[in-house]
């Protein structure tokens, strides 16, 4: 396995890891600010950066069931969030490949 290298972001708000500070997500690419995780607040974000993906489970949320993955950061392992594979549904299909990231495990970097 090569080196793996972090993606840097160039924005003017940039949400990063808590714990280390790596660049995960920039604030344009927030969709909702409504979401709830384990730790209170989160948001859905359309895409995100420098993260590892856990292995797909079914997990029944307050929405619905779905097929998510934990998702970590990759530079020191903390989990930060989840992935929306699938919804099963057809009101929640809109979360399909997009990511959620639990406020109190993000700073923001400028």
């Amino acid at each position: 396995m090569g080196l793996v290298y972090n993606d840097y972001l160039s924005c003017s708000k940039i949400y990063a890891c808590k714990a280390c500070k790596t660049h995960l997500s920039d604030h344009d690419s927030i969709l909702s600010r409504t979401f709830r995780g384990q730790l209170g607040k989160a948001f859905l974000f359309a895409d995100v950066v420098n993260t590892v993906s856990g292995a797909a489970l079914h997990r029944q949320m307050t929405t619905g069931k779905h097929l998510v993955r934990d998702i970590s950061c990759r530079q020191c392992g903390v989990a930060v969030g989840w992935k929306y594979d699938r919804a099963f549904e057809a009101a929640e299909k809109y979360k399909e490949g997009k990511y959620v990231l639990e406020a109190a495990l993000l700073c923001l970097v400028t």
